[in-house]
């Protein structure tokens, strides 16, 4: 069963097949782990997303269309199941650089770099400034690349309302990232 895709293990999933949502769980749940605590630093949140979703996965394997990538769609799983975790909880800090760094491979995706510049760089440090929820619409919408209206689903918010606060976000983070000198950039 080992060189079945992660589609065919998908399909394996949805007729009941266990061993193949243990297989999927093995081949995924690591990259996902350190991708959830990049988002949260606590850890008990991030296990129970990260359960959430491979239940999830168990339950609506055979909705999986097809189209794109099984890891893209485990993702965007993750990540929703993340944030409904995380509904009236404080932001936790994500994890320090130094223990992401001592977890992730020698060699890093080009993906792992950008999001690793972004989180732990002089946009992490702004980022961390913002309150939680323009923090939460932010990355829902920029760095995980949501639509409004899936934001606001996922945040349990108004579309508007996203609107609104990624408007205020982005523009807070303009101010921290690029100070004006006579109110010219």
């Amino acid at each position: 069963m080992s060189t079945l895709s992660d589609t065919e293990l998908l399909r394996n999933i949805s007729a009941g097949d266990e061993s193949a949502l243990r297989m999927l769980y093995e081949r995924h749940a690591g990259w996902l782990l350190l991708r959830l605590n990049r988002r949260c630093g606590s850890q008990d949140v991030v296990a129970g997303a990260l359960q959430d979703t491979f239940v999830a996965v168990w339950q609506s394997a055979g909705r999986f269309r097809g189209e794109g990538d099984v890891a893209a769609w485990l993702w965007g799983i993750s990540i929703r199941r993340l944030v409904s975790a995380l509904r009236g909880h404080p932001a936790a800090d994500p994890l320090g650089d130094d223990v992401v760094g001592s977890a992730v491979p020698a060699v890093n995706s080009a993906e792992d770099e950008l999001l690793r510049g972004i989180e732990y760089g002089d946009v992490g440090r702004a980022l961390r400034t913002l309150p939680p929820e323009l923090r939460a619409t932010l990355q829902a919408t920029v760095i995980d690349g949501l639509t409004t209206k899936e934001a606001a689903v996922l945040l349990g918010i108004p579309q508007g309302t996203v609107k609104s606060r990624l408007r205020v976000a982005k523009s807070r983070l303009r101010d921290q990232l690029m100070p004006t000198r006579d109110g010219r950039i």
